[in-house]
């Protein structure tokens, strides 16, 4: 067998959806810590309506630090949390809480071993209540999984 591999791109793709909005549900959450010691809640993200629904769409970090609470206390808010005062909240309560996500492309090289991968990730104000996607006409009719 002779192959021509020179077009071929040497890199990882660990997207299983197209790039763009989607209701999503949180279906797992694992706690972990950041780089600088703080909480971090690592989030998959699994489309829960429409054509992708059921695919793992994606992963996102809540950081429980300095830097990082203000979006926390957003995506909370979002996935219907009272953020007005004091919370008391565990991973777990994360589970099943729908919202309005958006995915984008993110291409990154292993700094050791050179290997570039692509991957979908959610920008800082990637998350919207279902509610207020769909009043503001970015969300798709019920039913759907992407809006465009």
């Amino acid at each position: 067998m002779n192959f021509d591999f020179s077009q071929i791109e040497d890199i990882e793709s660990f997207v299983s959806i197209p790039e763009g909005p989607y209701y999503c549900r949180v279906a797992e959450v694992r706690s972990g810590v950041s780089r600088d010691g703080s909480v971090r809640w690592n989030l998959r993200l699994e489309v829960s309506r429409g054509e992708y629904a059921g695919r793992t769409a994606g992963w996102d970090s809540l950081t429980w630090s300095e830097r990082g609470i203000r979006r926390v206390k957003r995506v909370l808010g979002v996935l219907g949390f009272d953020v007005h005062g004091s919370l008391e909240v565990e991973p777990a309560d994360l589970v099943d809480r729908e919202a309005h996500v958006l995915f984008e492309p993110e291409e990154r090289e292993d700094q050791l071993t050179g290997r570039r991968s692509v991957r979908l990730r959610v920008p800082y104000a990637g998350f919207t209540a279902i509610d207020a996607s769909r009043s503001s006409g970015s969300g798709e009719a019920a039913g759907e999984g992407r809006s465009g």
